[in-house]
């Protein structure tokens, strides 16, 4: 992976979604920024919140969660920001609870928001994947994600939003294999 230059949390924008299991790249993206000091500013020409972390641009697309590849490949264009400099913190239904997985590339596996990237940006670029536990009916998947988490889960998801900052700080210092080596084991 080439160095890191643009890191996006995906979620929806709104009151409404903010503590939902789709959320969680944006909970990770603000934990981050306030363990910074940082603070995020609305970028309308980009329809994204975004802020700087040294070398690297945070930015969480505000277009919903199925249109997020407009607004990523617009900032990855105007930076001139190459897929392979992005990495994109998404929630994932087929990991457990909690459980991390970074990927260099990969499909969408079923998830919207990262179709969107692809579709604009190819398949090439890294992930880090947040478990938000399986739904017991696929039928019932958009109500799923859409979901908050129980209290019992929310600690769980806490523990995962602390662990995916460390994920992002260990890619930024030592590149994306080290992090992977790190964090895709089991806990």
């Amino acid at each position: 992976m080439a160095s890191l230059r643009l890191l996006v949390g995906l979620g929806n924008p709104g009151p409404e979604y903010n503590a939902t299991r789709h959320n969680v790249g944006f909970m990770v993206l603000d934990h981050l920024a306030q363990k910074e000091g940082l603070g995020f500013a609305a970028a309308s020409k980009w329809s994204c919140f975004w802020t700087r972390w040294n070398e690297v641009i945070l930015m969480k697309p505000m277009t919903y969660m199925n249109r997020s590849g407009d607004s990523v490949a617009a900032v990855a264009r105007y930076f001139r920001i190459a897929a392979s400099e992005l990495l994109v913190v998404v929630d994932d239904v087929a990991l457990p609870l909690g459980r991390l997985r970074l990927r260099s590339s990969g499909s969408d596996g079923g998830h919207n928001g990262l179709g969107s990237i692809i579709a604009h940006l190819g398949e090439d670029f890294p992930r880090l994947r947040v478990g938000v536990g399986a739904v017991a009916d696929s039928a019932d998947l958009v109500n799923h994600v859409l979901s908050s988490f129980s209290k019992t889960e929310a600690a769980v998801i806490s523990s995962a939003v602390e662990r995916a900052t460390d994920a992002i700080r260990r890619v930024v210092d030592n590149g994306l294999e080290t992090a992977m080596n790190l964090f895709n084991r089991a806990e």
